[in-house]
């Protein structure tokens, strides 16, 4: 059975806001429908909401912002939170790398990019350059084109996914894509987790891989 990577990895929206304009943008949309903030392109803080990071488990923290916008407070604040709390696992996604620089990550802060074309392929160099920690994941969603041969090096989580909503311009994700990425990944000894949505629309049930990251499992004990 198909599982919701929701179910696995619980969000944190403690801070709600980006810049970056993304044409699928999902959190923009749900910002605006909840009337989370007055301004979406200026993020807010919750800083109260981290204090979920105490009790164990697996926490996604940028589902409604960019790490690269969090105030130097914000992120300072869920590092001390994480390194009280080792049973914990944080996971953090920016799709500006290059405008980060960060040398003192906590063991289970998990640091990553989103690619979706080609074109964001930079990121990857740039994320092990200017953020240095224990451990890297990316997530390839949506999926616009197959990425080629990547260089998965230092890599030990992907998420792969498919364009949701009915944004005009959708792009759904094709199998073969999935299939390279898939092999790639493999090769660079990933583990691998395919969104709900790819499972069902574009891969199939018996083609599902749905493999969190070996510290994420543990955590979730």
């Amino acid at each position: 059975m198909t599982i919701c990577i929701k179910d696995k990895i619980k969000n944190i929206n403690a801070v709600i806001g980006c810049n970056i304009g993304c044409r699928y943008c999902y959190a923009k949309a749900v910002a605006n429908r909840f009337h989370l903030t007055d301004d979406f392109s200026k993020p807010i803080a919750d800083l109260h909401k981290l204090e979920r990071l105490k009790k164990p488990g697996v926490y996604f923290l940028t589902g409604m912002s960019d790490l690269y916008l969090w105030k130097k407070e914000w992120l300072d604040k869920s590092f001390e939170l994480l390194r009280e709390s080792p049973k914990t696992v944080g996971v953090y996604l920016t799709k500006s790398p290059n405008k980060i620089k960060l040398d003192d990550v906590p063991d289970n802060a998990w640091m990553g990019v989103t690619i979706t074309s080609k074109s964001d392929l930079w990121r990857l160099k740039a994320l092990r350059k200017n953020i240095k920690c224990k451990n890297y994941h990316v997530t390839f969603e949506p999926l616009f084109e197959d990425l080629g041969d990547i260089d998965l090096s230092g890599i030990k989580w992907v998420v792969i996914g498919t364009e949701t909503g009915k944004c005009k311009g959708k792009i759904d994700a094709k199998k073969e894509w999935a299939d390279h990425l898939v092999a790639v990944a493999r090769k660079y000894g990933c583990r691998i987790f395919f969104k709900e949505e790819l499972v069902h629309k574009i891969m199939g049930e018996e083609n599902a891989i749905q493999e969190l990251a070996l510290e994420m499992e543990e955590a979730l004990k």
